[in-house]
C-alpha cells in the first residue's frame, strides 16, 4: 500500500514554486498525497494540485518570462495594496477551471486571515480561485479581499505554515515544506540560469533588484518599500512558524532557504521546481523514506 500523506505548504512568494518539484517527487516515490493545507503560494500550488491540474500550472508558469510577468501587474492607487492581481487570476481561470473546493478530489483547506473581524480564516468549502486569492494577499501588497464586513488578506500574518488546518488519517506521513527557512540556498548541480547570458534579461533584472531587493539588508540605509515590508514580514512568520512546529510536530520538515530567490521572482519557475525537488530527495533519504 501506498504510504499516507498529509501535505502542509507554507506561503513564500515565488518561493513557493518549489512545493511543485517537492509534490513531483514525493508521487515518484509512490507516496499518495490524501490531504492538503496551505497559505498564499501554499495555497495556490496544493489547491491546483488537489483539483488535479498542477501540470498546467507548472507549464504557464515554465512559459512565464520576465518581460510577461511584468505585464501581468495590474498596478492599482488603493491605500491597502498596488497591485490587483485580476490579470493573473483571469488568466489562471481560463487554463484551469474553478471548482467549488469542497468537490476536491482530496481534502483541502486554505488559510487566511480577517482584519476587519481579527481572526484567522480557513477556507473549505466555496470557489477555490476566491480562497486562493484571498490567501495570496500580502498586506500592502496585493489588495485584500473585500467580502461584507470583511477584509481578508494573506494566510501568513497569523498562519504561514498552517498545520493546524490539516486533515489526518491514523498511520500517516505529516510532511511539512517550509519555504523560508533560514538554511543555506541548495545548489543545483548542471542546472545553470537559462536567461543569464541574455542582455534583454540582464536589464531587466537588473531594474528588479533596484525595486524589489536591496544589495544588503543589513545597510537600513538601502532598504526600499518592499524589502522593508518583506523584512517585518518575515521575522513575524519565523516566531510563528517555529510555534507551529512545537505544537504540532512534522514527521518530515522539508526546508527552502529564503534567499533561494525573491519574492517576485516567479519567472525562475525551473530552477524553483528543481530546488524543490532535490531538497525532498535530500530528506527523504536522509530519513530512509
Amino acid at each position: 500500500m501506498k504510504k499516507q500523506i498529509a501535505l502542509v505548504l507554507s506561503g513564500g512568494g515565488a518561493r513557493g514554486l518549489a512545493h511543485i518539484g517537492i509534490i513531483e517527487e514525493l508521487e515518484a516515490r509512490g507516496y499518495h498525497i490524501h490531504a492538503l493545507a496551505g497559505t498564499s503560494m501554499g495555497a495556490l500550488v496544493g489547491g491546483i494540485y488537489a483539483a488535479g491540474k498542477l501540470p498546467e500550472l507548472k507549464q504557464w508558469f515554465l512559459d512565464l518570462d520576465i518581460l510577461e510577468l511584468l505585464q501581468l501587474v495590474d498596478f492599482t492607487f488603493s491605500p491597502h495594496g498596488f497591485i490587483k492581481a485580476d490579470k493573473v487570476f483571469n488568466i489562471l481561470k481560463g487554463i484551469i477551471p474553478d471548482v467549488d473546493i469542497a468537490q476536491l478530489r482530496i481534502p483541502y483547506t486554505a488559510t487566511a486571515y480577517d482584519l476587519a473581524l481579527d481572526e484567522e480564516v480557513v477556507y473549505r468549502e466555496g470557489s477555490l480561485f476566491d480562497a486562493i486569492r484571498a490567501s495570496v494577499a500580502i498586506p500592502s501588497v496585493l489588495t485584500p479581499v473585500k467580502l461584507g464586513d470583511s477584509v481578508v488578506v494573506d494566510g501568513g500574518v497569523v498562519n504561514n505554515l498552517p498545520l493546524s488546518n490539516i486533515s489526518r488519517k491514523k498511520n500517516d506521513l505529516l510532511v511539512a515544506v517550509h519555504v523560508n527557512a533560514r538554511v543555506p540556498v541548495l545548489e543545483l548541480p548542471g542546472k545553470p540560469n537559462r536567461l543569464s547570458n541574455n542582455p534583454t534579461f540582464q536589464k531587466v533584472e537588473t531594474y528588479l533588484n533596484k525595486v524589489f531587493r536591496v544589495k544588503d539588508k543589513k545597510d537600513n540605509d538601502d532598504l526600499n518599500y518592499f524589502e522593508f515590508i518583506e523584512m517585518n514580514f518575515d521575522a513575524m512568520r519565523d516566531r510563528m512558524v517555529l510555534m507551529a512546529l512545537q505544537q504540532h510536530p512534522a514527521d518530515v520538515l522539508i526546508e527552502i532557504s529564503r534567499d533561494t530567490c525573491g519574492t517576485f521572482d516567479f519567472y525562475k519557475t525551473e530552477a524553483l521546481v528543481e530546488t524543490g525537488r532535490l531538497a525532498a530527495k535530500q530528506k527523504l533519504d536522509a530519513l530512509k523514506l
